[in-house]
């Protein structure tokens, strides 16, 4: 298939299951708004070493939300159901909580399967931080809250927050004759699918420029259970037998998509794709996998519905 003069390989990405949390933060003004999204979000690139793969899903007007004042939607994916509770707990209660003038509610608006979503009680648990001098809000909101004093004045937070199964690990690979034109190419995509609702793109920037595969050529380094993948390592082509890389490919970037249903993952993957390809120097589209070894959600690149 070819695109817009770009090769697209007849390749598929794998996602696999997680678990997956959406919040919405609010506070008074979009500084404060975006500064508890970085916070909250930090350390939240892949489930290899983080307890969570998290970024901003979408901006929110203040006409939107429950207490009227701006917001962001956040979304923080996971692979074990026994520790979402507790990364939530964490992650709120040290980046949100300390943070000036916000707020947190529950955000869930569907998942892979709606009959298997669940509820932690993050808000009731944050409660405990107000010392017996928290209350109760009543008659405020659709569902119950707690509002926390604190030294800036008080901290709102929903007393419980859904959690979902959604799929993480979508991805397609860019792949251009150097750098510059292939990171244009990649802040294209992630510009084409910042707005797009129920899914993120958890990685710096939403680009990943260090994708790795599964398994190592080490012996006996505990942790150790995913490494660079080199086949796609421009400046290894020449000194290895398995590069995927042919002559004049000097880059590649990977997008990564993490998404509450299969089809915003596609949708994800497809306007990206498009947005990527517009741009000079790019010299094809392909996707990581393993095999099926991975996941067994397969998104084939060519079944995208690519125009």
């Amino acid at each position: 298939m070819i695109l817009n003069g770009v090769e697209i390989e007849d390749t598929y990405c794998e996602g696999f299951g997680g678990f997956f949390t959406r919040i919405l933060v609010t506070a008074k003004n979009e500084k404060w708004v975006k500064i508890a999204a970085q916070e909250v979000t930090g350390y939240g690139t892949s489930g290899i070493g983080c307890d969570a793969e998290a970024a901003i899903d979408v901006f929110v007007p203040a006409d939107k939300t429950p207490d009227k004042r701006p917001g962001v939607i956040l979304m923080f994916f996971m692979t074990k159901k026994d520790k979402v509770s507790d990364v939530m707990l964490h992650r709120i209660g040290q980046c949100i909580l300390t943070c000036p003038t916000t707020a947190c509610f529950d955000a869930l608006s569907g998942s892979l399967d709606p009959v298997k979503e669940f509820a932690i009680k993050t808000g009731f648990f944050l409660k405990f931080f107000g010392d017996k001098y928290e209350e109760k809000v009543e008659g405020v909101y659709p569902f119950p809250a707690w509002k926390i004093p604190i030294m800036g004045g008080e901290f709102i937070v929903q007393s419980t927050f859904k959690v979902g199964k959604g799929i993480a690990g979508g991805n397609f690979l860019i792949i251009g004759k150097d750098q510059d034109s292939t990171l244009k190419a990649a802040e294209k995509a992630i510009e084409a699918i910042k707005d797009l609702e129920n899914l993120i793109t958890p990685f710096p920037g939403g680009i990943v420029p260090s994708g790795s595969k599964v398994g190592t050529r080490y012996e006996n380094i505990p942790g150790l259970f995913a490494t660079t993948n080199h086949k796609y390592c421009p400046t290894l082509r020449e000194n290895i037998e398995d590069s995927e890389l042919r002559e004049g490919d000097g880059c590649v970037f990977e997008i990564v998509l993490d998404g509450a249903t299969e089809d915003v993952i596609k949708k994800g993957m497809k306007i990206g794709i498009e947005a990527a390809v517009k741009v000079p120097g790019i010299n094809r589209i392909s996707a990581g996998n393993y095999g099926g070894k991975l996941g067994k959600f397969l998104f084939k690149l060519h079944e995208l519905g690519l125009e």
